[in-house]
């Protein structure tokens, strides 16, 4: 063998340990990212429906219900009944957050126009979630007509149909995202109120990723999509909302966000765009505060970001 061979394979035999200690940071890296933006962090409800009864007064007659997915998981959320044959409206957290985050919003609606409502926590969310991932819009579209579903099946008191033909939904980014794509599947979602949604999974899973490392690079990002990509075998959805919004035309909607938003509020002003019957669709982005923020404020403020959706659903789902 002659001296260059030979140095060349002592070289290669030198490198080889390094290239698989790159390898294998690299590896165990991308698999830290993946899991910390697929299951984000657990923490208590904010609010429970025991707990809001011991803080109120008011007793209300909330179930915890389960139902399947159209993968066969289990998803699981609040029931709060309303009048039998009544509209029902389904509220859909952002992601990070919870069911307990649209409790209140959810109480407000159900005393003011007596419709049903629903508060699922979306996979990989929640106390001890059923599915422990979240899957950035993928699939929380389809479970939203799952939902749909367990609505149609469920019955009053009176053991007659409980929701009518009419179905609301509220969602915060995430959850704006999934109703927005189950909206095109399904007729009956009739009024859509959207707040802060982003323009496609990918904004959601770059914030994501962000979060988690505390630095935004470009290779890391684009590191981080192909992770993910493969993570899920290929069914990593970055459908455009767009591209759903173009397919509505009936539906009544109501674009909402705020500076709070960050850039979800630019993402959530040009929706507005992209919708064909643009008649049946008002914006308002420029509210002091969003659905980011409206969980936790109180007064005026938070009052009047309430109003606005209660009124919103009040008008156009009867």
């Amino acid at each position: 063998m002659s001296p260059r061979r030979k140095l060349g394979k002592r070289l290669f035999r030198s490198l080889l340990p390094i290239a698989l200690t790159v390898v294998v940071a690299v590896v165990g890296a991308l698999g830290y990212i993946v899991y910390c933006t697929s299951a984000p962090t657990k923490r208590p409800y904010l609010l429970t429906p025991e707990s809001f009864q011991r803080i109120s007064g008011r007793v209300l007659r909330v179930s915890d219900e389960t139902w399947s997915n159209p993968d066969g998981t289990r998803a699981r959320g609040w029931l709060l009944k309303g009048a039998e044959g009544a509209p029902a409206v389904i509220l859909l957290h952002r992601y990070g957050a919870d069911r307990s985050f649209m409790f209140n919003l959810g109480v407000k609606i159900n005393e003011t126009t007596n419709f049903t409502i629903l508060w699922p926590d979306l996979r990989g969310h929640g106390m001890s979630p059923p599915v422990k991932r979240t899957s950035f819009g993928t699939r929380e579209g389809e479970d939203l007509l799952a939902a749909l579903d367990f609505l149609r099946n469920a019955k009053s008191d009176a053991k007659k149909k409980l929701v009518g033909d009419r179905f609301g939904v509220y969602g915060v980014e995430l959850g704006a995202y999934a109703a927005l794509k189950a909206a095109r599947a399904d007729s009956q979602i009739k009024v859509l109120v959207l707040d802060s949604i982003q323009r496609e999974p990918n904004e959601l899973l770059r914030d994501s990723v962000t979060k988690c490392l505390g630095v935004d690079i470009g290779p890391v990002q684009s590191l981080s999509r192909l992770a993910t990509w493969i993570s899920y075998f290929g069914n990593y959805d970055n459908t455009p909302a767009c591209e759903f919004a173009s397919a509505l035309r009936e539906q009544h909607v109501l674009l909402l966000s705020g500076a709070d938003a960050g850039y979800l509020k630019e993402s959530t002003a040009s929706l507005q765009t992209c919708f064909a019957n643009k008649a049946n669709v008002e914006a308002r982005t420029d509210l002091p505060l969003s659905g980011f923020s409206s969980p936790s404020a109180t007064g005026e403020q938070g009052e009047a970001y309430d109003r606005i959706v209660i009124d919103f659903f009040d008008t156009y789902l009867r």
